[in-house]
C-alpha cells in the first residue's frame, strides 16, 4: 500500500472512530436526560451532526474564526509562497483565507487536499519573518498532505457542537420529575460533556503536531524556520489574545489561549519548547 493510501485509510478510520465516540457521548447524554426515546432522538442528532461535519466541517471551521477569503491580486506575496510549497510536497493549491486577528497564529482545514484551505492571521503577516512564514505555511501543508485536516475539522466542528448542547441542556434542563438522583447525573454529564470532547480531541492532536513539524521542515528545506517561527508564535499568543471559539483550538499551530497551570494538562498542543527541540535535532539530517 502507498504512503498515500495509508495516510487517506488512516485518517477516515481516526475519523470515523472520533465520529462514532462522540456520537456516543451524545446518545449516552440523551439516555441520561429522558431515557430511550431522547436517546433516539439524540442518535439522529448525532447522524445529522457527522454528515454535516463531515462535508462541511471546513466552512464551519472557518466561519468559527472568522476567515476571509484572500485573493492573489489581495495577497501576492503569500499566494506565490504557498504555490512553491504546494509544488515542492506534490499538493494541490488550496485555497487561502486571512483572520482578522492580531495574534500571529495559522491553521488549515478541508476534508481532503482537494478540497483544502490555509489560513493565517493578520498578525503572522505582520510579524513573522518570509522564513519564518514559509515554515508556518509548509507546517500547514504537512497537515494536508498526513491527511490531518479532515479529522482536526470534524473534531472541532463536533466539539463545537457538543459544547453548545452542553450549555442548552444545562440552562433548559430535562424532566423536572425526574428523581434527584437522576437530574445531579444528568447535569453531571452535561458539564462532562464539553471537558470528555476536549479530552478526545486532545488525544489526536499532540502526534499530530509533532509529525506535523517534522513534514513541514522537510517540505520548506529548513527546520531552523519553522523553529523560530513557533518561538515567535508562542510570544503572540501569549502578548495578544485571540478571539475565537474555543472548540477551534486544535486546529491552530500554537494553542490561541493561555494554558498555564492545570490547563496545560489539557492542552491539544504539544509544549512548544519540545517541538523546537525536535525540530533542531533534525538539522543534521537535512
Amino acid at each position: 500500500m502507498s504512503t498515500t493510501k495509508q495516510s487517506t485509510f488512516g485518517a477516515t478510520l481516526r475519523t470515523t472512530i472520533l465520529l462514532a465516540t462522540l456520537s456516543g457521548l451524545l446518545v449516552a447524554i440523551g439516555f441520561l436526560i429522558g431515557g430511550s426515546s431522547t436517546a433516539l432522538l439524540f442518535l439522529g442528532l448525532a447522524a445529522l451532526m457527522n454528515m454535516g461535519s463531515y462535508f462541511f466541517s471546513d466552512k464551519m471551521a472557518l466561519a468559527m474564526s472568522r476567515a476571509k477569503p484572500v485573493s492573489e491580486s489581495e495577497a501576492p506575496k503569500l499566494y506565490q509562497e504557498v504555490r512553491e510549497l504546494t509544488t515542492r510536497a506534490g499538493l494541490p493549491m488550496p485555497r487561502l483565507y486571512v483572520i482578522p486577528q492580531d495574534q500571529p497564529n495559522a491553521f488549515a482545514t478541508g476534508r481532503n487536499p482537494e478540497h483544502s484551505a490555509v489560513a493565517v492571521t493578520q498578525g503572522i503577516l505582520r510579524q513573522l519573518s518570509a522564513d519564518e512564514l514559509r515554515g508556518v505555511l509548509a507546517h500547514e501543508l504537512a497537515h494536508i498532505r498526513h491527511r490531518d485536516i479532515l479529522i482536526q475539522s470534524v473534531a472541532a466542528t463536533i466539539g463545537a457542537a457538543i459544547t453548545y448542547l452542553g450549555y442548552m441542556l444545562l440552562w433548559f434542563g430535562g424532566d423536572s420529575n425526574n428523581s434527584p438522583i437522576g437530574l445531579i447525573a444528568s447535569l453531571a454529564l452535561v458539564l462532562l460533556a464539553p471537558l470528555a470532547a476536549t479530552i478526545i480531541q486532545l488525544s489526536i492532536s499532540r502526534q499530530r503536531e509533532y509529525a506535523a513539524d517534522a513534514g513541514g521542515a522537510q517540505i520548506c528545506g529548513n527546520p531552523e524556520s519553522l523553529a523560530s517561527a513557533l518561538l515567535r508564535l508562542e510570544q503572540g499568543a501569549a502578548a495578544t489574545p485571540m478571539k475565537v471559539n474555543q472548540a477551534a483550538e486544535p486546529l491552530y499551530i500554537v494553542k490561541p489561549f493561555s494554558a498555564k497551570g492545570i490547563g496545560g494538562l489539557f492542552s491539544t498542543h504539544p509544549p512548544i519548547e519540545e517541538r523546537v527541540k525536535r525540530l533542531r535535532q533534525m538539522r543534521p539530517s537535512l
